[in-house]
């Protein structure tokens, strides 16, 4: 998915730096950087953006998917064992549970 983002902006970039420590298919020049939302003013202000966004995201999804309380979060993994996945569920996230 970062490859993606980077890959559909433009202009490209020059540089990527990238919060943690896994870069696999970045192919324009980077640099990992473990808790780089401490240590990279450009990282923490990315990470705030992506979190506002995936709130945005996740209101919506909780209109669509009512039955999650995506709102929730300690409710919605409760109804999540409950219910099991619905289609916008990441797959990632289910290996918590």
């Amino acid at each position: 998915a970062m490859e993606r983002a980077i890959q559909a902006m433009d202009p490209a970039p020059d540089f990527a730096l990238i919060d943690g420590n896994r870069d696999a298919g970045i192919t324009c020049p980077h640099r990992t950087l473990v808790k780089g939302d401490s240590r990279s003013a450009n990282i923490a202000a990315a990470s705030i953006l992506a979190k506002v966004s995936r709130d945005r995201y996740m209101e919506k999804m909780a209109a669509l998917y009512p039955q999650y309380e995506f709102e929730r979060h300690k409710r919605h993994y409760e109804l999540l064992r409950q219910y099991g996945p619905c289609p916008i569920h990441r797959r990632s996230f289910l290996k918590k549970l």
